[in-house]
């Protein structure tokens, strides 16, 4: 019989019953609206109501990193990837939790330069 190698770096420990954890995930999204309570995205991966995550605004609007939970999430579309396959679009509710008031601040900065004639151009907001 042949001997089997083992072919990872480090072993791997067996769990008995049922060990959870969380893992999380970087989704891109498309900011449709924007306020110093949440934020309506767009998206092609699912996000579960309830579930709690992390929204980062893009550089020009301050780099900031804002604690949210999905309130709720809805197909609206399904969108043609360039190899051929179709995802589903979906379109989600976030309220921001416990933001700082450093947070709050740099958000309602950001805010400002969102308003037609706040010094912000189509092509600063990517992330």
């Amino acid at each position: 019989m042949t001997e089997f190698r083992e072919q990872r770096r480090a072993p791997r420990i067996r769990i008995g019953g049922r060990l959870g954890g969380r893992a999380h995930a970087t989704v891109d999204v498309r900011f449709l609206d924007l306020s110093l309570t949440g934020a309506r995205i767009e998206h092609l991966s699912l996000l579960r109501p309830g579930a709690v995550c992390t929204v980062e605004l893009p550089p020009a609007m301050g780099s900031l990193v804002l604690p949210a939970r999905i309130v709720h999430s809805t197909i609206v579309g399904s969108e043609q990837a360039p190899e051929g396959s179709r995802h589903l679009r979906y379109e989600s509710g976030l309220a921001f939790e416990t933001l700082t008031a450093e947070q709050k601040t740099v958000l309602g900065a950001a805010l400002e330069k969102l308003i037609p004639g706040g010094g912000l151009g189509e092509g600063q907001l990517a992330v």
